[in-house]
């Protein structure tokens, strides 16, 4: 079976730090591969914030994830703080790929990385909209 490979950008956009509570720890005694996507979703709504917007306004938008891969590096555990780094690539007239890398702060270990398909969407009539200018100018997409 093939496995996912996932290219990190040259340069990220955002950086958040996210601490990992006992919450987030499964029975193996590491971070739960189900709330690691969890904690990517936290980092995202930051990095919409950071740069302004929200999930559901993004220039009278809103956005929902139309895609999500996940390639795992190494184990994760509970009083680590992970640095997750977001970057914009591979945009399109209706979205881009969010691709983002997950790091424990104090060893720099990775952890994982992925890539979530963000789509634009009216959520007036439910249909996808083309990615607002503004917002692909200010990814350094245009």
């Amino acid at each position: 079976m093939a496995r996912i490979e996932i290219t990190l950008p040259e340069h990220y956009l955002f950086s958040t730090e996210l601490p990992l509570y006992i919450g987030h720890i499964n029975y193996g005694g590491h971070l739960d591969n189900g709330l690691l996507l969890t904690l990517v979703s936290e980092a995202r709504v930051r990095f919409y914030k950071h740069l302004g917007y929200s999930e559901l306004d993004v220039e009278g938008v809103g956005t929902v994830v139309a895609d999500a891969a996940v390639q795992y590096k190494s184990e994760a555990f509970h009083g680590e703080t992970m640095v997750v780094e977001m970057g914009a690539t591979d945009a399109h007239k209706y979205g881009f790929d969010l691709v983002w890398r997950m790091s424990d702060r104090a060893s720099g270990r990775e952890v994982a990385r992925g890539k979530t398909g963000v789509i634009f969407f009216d959520y007036g009539p439910r249909k996808i909209a083309h990615m607002p200018e503004a917002f692909r100018a200010r990814l350094g997409l245009a």
